[in-house]
């Protein structure tokens, strides 16, 4: 089984894949690691961190594609985490391979801007990521940006008939409800 976390950044992607990796001891690969292969390693094509993330969801998919089929003939479980992948793009793999992916999708579309650029700005320095030296400015253009992505997956999950949680209100209850959501297995339901 392939889980796939995908969505807006700073929507708790990571959060929630590190939680089942550690719950359930499966193997837990971020797509951002790859990008940033492509950007320092490759940059010839194009694939680079600083696009937008439907863009970087376009232009890597095919070699996404190739590389979560090469996952799933593996027979071993893994989480995959990132904002690289689309639900237009990604259905075409869940009705190719019925029960063999688990997928989600996160976001936030209704936040206070300032207490969520606060948020971002404490769970940077915290952690000391890519955001922890950036402005105030930086990071609320960041989130705006983040808002209107949110806007276009939970669209797109809707048509496509994906599940998406948004994580504006409770950030918490709406995490643990997405690692429930792809820890429960069909026959469960």
């Amino acid at each position: 089984m392939l889980y796939i976390v995908s969505g807006a950044s700073r929507a708790g992607k990571t959060i929630i894949a590190k939680r089942i990796s550690k719950q359930r001891g499966i193997s837990y690969f971020s797509i951002d690691w790859l990008i940033m292969g492509f950007t320092n390693g490759i940059p010839e094509y194009g694939v680079h961190d600083m696009l937008m993330p439907d863009e970087i969801a376009k232009k890597s998919w095919s070699f996404l594609k190739a590389m979560l089929i090469s996952m799933l003939q593996s027979k071993v479980d893994y989480i995959i985490e990132g904002e690289a992948i689309l639900p237009e793009l990604i259905i075409e793999l869940t009705e190719k391979y019925p029960n063999k992916f688990k997928v989600c999708f996160l976001g936030f579309t209704d936040v206070d801007i300032d207490k969520k650029v606060n948020e971002i700005k404490n769970y940077s320095k915290e952690q000391k990521d890519w955001l922890s030296d950036k402005s105030d400015e930086y990071i609320t253009d960041h989130v705006n940006n983040m808002i209107s992505h949110s806007i276009k997956i939970g669209i797109s999950c809707k048509a496509h008939n994906l599940t998406y949680f948004d994580t504006s209100k409770n950030f918490t209850k709406a995490t643990q409800d997405a690692i429930n959501y792809l820890l429960t297995t069909t026959e469960e339901k």
